[in-house]
């Protein structure tokens, strides 16, 4: 089996699904990979590279999307800027591997169908055990918590760890982290070891130990929260009711800290507001406010997508590609997992959909020609 690993072509995307380190890793499964002349290159890995560890690079788009399978980073509705260049190469039977925003661009998975193309989208692996290795939701949040510390560092006029120095003590800075799933704890871990003083706050209760073994202070709110946890491990949406007493509460502790970290995200669905306009005001000038959950509308009521907006003095930022500034372990993280995730459906070169397989039922979106997924052929079937 062939797969392709073409040069991603979103604005300002580093990252290339397959790094040369999987190379051999697919090798062992019968799997060969054509790379598309310079798709490593942003993220730090030339095409030699590639070559050296097995990979057979290919001068043309054409060529690259001639393999039995796709790997990207983006496709499809992920890449609503030139996503749809690709559709021209895709043909009945090829697999399409990848992030593509699935549940909030149906059209953009409609037009991948019509290609005869199947399209699997890999933010909906499930949060099963045996999928770990392949859930790229949690690999790259890793990055985004990690760089969402160090952008709000360098954005502060102050410094994170207290000092005792000739000249003075210097007293450590406050980071509140809102949302304890994989991007806030590694924010947290991050913050904590750069000195800070960090609280965390996550509505599912339960967070309260990862929050504390990291060194954070757990915040809890005086509100009925129960089942505020979904079976796939992600924070339900609550009704807007709670959502006002949340903001209110937060409240107290966003105006008592120089960095906020917004990290709450509902898949497929518009971000909870958290922070209002009002309680950033409330923070002393100079103080941060990072929102990862700005490319679904954000965390905060003053965040803009890839903005970076000054209000009453605090510097609001709605990174939404914040994993591609990391883009070496960005790529080595998502090369893995998809790499596990081909590993699980390719024996001895030979491929096998077994739908049987959770794994492949739950992010297969297209086959055959129709939009396949459950939560796709409603919505696909109303329209």
């Amino acid at each position: 089996m062939k797969v392709g690993v073409p040069k991603e072509t979103f604005p300002g995307e580093k990252r290339v699904a397959i790094s040369p380190a999987s190379i051999p890793a697919l090798a062992k499964s019968g799997i060969e990979v054509l790379v598309e002349s310079g798709a490593g290159e942003r993220a730090g890995y030339p095409d030699s590279v590639y070559v050296s560890k097995g990979a057979t690079i290919v001068s043309s788009r054409s060529a690259v999307f001639a393999a039995d399978a796709i790997a990207q980073v983006r496709a499809a509705g992920e890449n609503l800027v030139h996503g749809a260049d690709d559709l021209q190469w895709m043909r009945p039977g090829q697999w399409i591997i990848a992030s593509c925003d699935a549940l909030s661009n149906l059209s953009a998975a409609e037009a991948i169908a019509k290609t005869g193309a199947s399209l699997f989208a890999l933010e909906l692996i499930p949060r099963i055990t045996r999928a770990q290795s392949m859930d790229i939701l949690s690999s790259q949040a890793t990055i985004a918590g990690y760089r969402a510390v160090l952008t709000a560092a360098m954005e502060l006029h102050k410094l994170f760890p207290m000092m005792m120095t000739a000249a003075g003590t210097l007293t450590a800075a406050k980071i509140f982290v809102l949302g304890a799933g994989v991007a806030g704890l590694q924010a947290i871990a991050t913050a904590k070891r750069m000195g800070g003083i960090v609280y965390g706050y996550d509505l599912r209760t339960a967070c309260r130990e990862q929050v504390e073994s990291l060194g954070g202070k757990f915040v809890e709110l005086q509100i009925a929260n129960s089942n505020s946890e979904d079976k796939g491990g992600y924070a339900k949406a609550m009704d807007e009711d709670f959502y006002r007493q949340q903001r209110e509460q937060l409240a107290q502790t966003v105006a008592q800290c120089d960095v906020v970290i917004t990290t709450a995200a509902i898949p497929g669905r518009k971000s909870p507001l958290l922070v209002t306009a009002e309680a950033v005001r409330a923070m002393q000038p100079g103080s941060v406010v990072v929102d990862l959950a700005a490319q679904r509308g954000g965390n905060c009521a003053l965040t803009q997508a890839d903005q970076r907006i000054l209000d009453s003095g605090v510097t609001i930022l709605g990174p939404t590609n914040i994993a591609s500034e990391a883009a070496y372990h960005a790529s080595l993280m998502f090369g893995n997992n998809v790499t596990k995730f081909l590993q699980n459906m390719v024996k001895a070169g030979q491929a096998n959909i077994n739908m049987e397989d959770e794994i492949v039922r739950e992010t297969m979106v297209t086959r055959d020609g129709q939009v396949v997924h459950p939560k796709l052929q409603s919505v696909h079937q109303a329209a």
